[in-house]
């Protein structure tokens, strides 16, 4: 007879973690989910999910299911009032504006970089380019499908 000793690989730095997740805001309202679709792989420290998110991960193991809260600092920071830029109306030739716009810029890299219509007058536009997230304390809903060393 032989015993196993096999203990389960918990979420740490160096594996690779294949969940189901969705991102939820305080009202109940999902932001994003792969709940209806393909659980998502990820490798700990690759950057496809920030690091507030990965840390409330670590010691979960297959099977685990969790709702995280994320706050702010550890998710998509605070609004930085620095981010809300005023230009020129005429910079929206040609465009019907609306408060709660979504518009997309370029920036000098040519990297697209979205903004939000804040407000807007005859003479100028505020948009206000902060992370849509920033400043809410989100749900994090987890079903972890596996945890692989690497």
């Amino acid at each position: 007879m032989t015993e196993s000793f096999a203990t389960e690989q918990r979420i740490g730095a160096a594996t690779q973690v294949t969940l189901h997740f969705a991102i939820k805001l305080d009202n109940g309202d999902v932001v994003d989910s792969t709940f209806d679709k393909q659980p998502a792989t990820f490798k700990v420290g690759d950057g496809n999910l920030l690091p507030g998110f990965e840390q409330a991960l670590y010691g979960l193991k297959a099977g685990d299911k969790r709702n995280l809260p994320i706050l702010p600092e550890q998710g998509f920071g605070q609004p930085n009032p620095q981010n809300v830029q005023v230009m020129p109306r005429s910079q929206f030739k040609d465009m019907e504006l609306a408060e709660g716009l979504l518009v997309i810029f370029n920036d000098a890299a040519n990297a697209e970089l979205p903004g939000m219509v804040q407000s807007f007058d005859d003479n100028q536009v505020s948009v206000d380019f902060n992370h849509p997230l920033a400043g809410k304390t989100l749900g994090f809903e987890v079903e972890i499908v596996a945890v692989q060393a690497l």
